[in-house]
């Protein structure tokens, strides 16, 4: 309307590659719209932002939906599977929407090879209602990762988890940053955000801790 919100303001955020960083902060502190501007979902009114190399701000709106196929996997807290579709079936999903087309072959190899990583390779053929909780957020990984993104970004992913299956999921997003893959989570929980290896508070739309 007519009241201008200063969502983020006066951020400067560097993220180097294999990092594995947490964001956190109260309701309102604006790291949902710092998460969003990363994943390339929300543009900035002003300022900067580079992802692998690519100035991001100079992008219309296909480009920026090419870059968030090709660079970023998103992981969010509600798992998102489609629920007529097998296990399998989901995490090819982005594969469709790629930049190239990628023969059918080398789409179920894939996203096999992405249900293995996540320790899924017994439940292709399952579908999200045969699955637990955890195992439907492991399908959602595979999902985010299928397309080798340069950056993995996690929404609350255990939001929806009990704590032993919270463990668990955090100890695949673990494995994976061992492998190299850089991701940034947002979490409100202060026992999830200890397995990162860095850790961004906002407040007010500012950063006032980074350690």
């Amino acid at each position: 309307g007519e009241v201008d919100v200063h969502a983020v303001r006066g951020i400067s955020l560097e993220i180097h590659p294999g990092e594995f960083i947490a964001i956190m902060g109260a309701s309102g502190s604006g790291k949902s719209t710092l998460m969003n501007m990363i994943g390339c979902l929300d543009p900035s009114t002003s300022g900067h932002y580079g992802l692998d190399g690519i100035d991001i701000s100079t992008l219309d709106r296909d480009a920026l939906a090419d870059i968030r196929n090709r660079k970023i996997g998103f992981v969010f807290q509600g798992f998102n599977l489609l629920s007529r579709t097998s296990a399998l079936e989901n995490v090819e999903m982005p594969m469709l929407y790629n930049h190239r087309h990628i023969p059918a072959r080398e789409q179920r190899e894939r996203a096999l090879r992405a249900l293995e990583l996540v320790g899924l390779g017994q439940r292709t053929d399952h579908f999200p209602n045969q699955l637990s909780g955890g195992q439907q957020q492991r399908v959602a990984i595979a999902r985010a990762l299928v397309n080798q993104p340069s950056l993995l970004l996690a929404d609350e992913p255990t939001g929806n988890l009990d704590s032993q299956t919270s463990i668990e999921i955090m100890g695949v997003f673990q494995k994976l940053n061992d492998q190299g893959i850089t991701s940034v989570m947002v979490t409100h929980e202060l026992d999830i955000a200890h397995y990162t290896k860095r850790t961004v508070v906002l407040r007010d739309g500012k950063i006032v801790t980074d350690k």
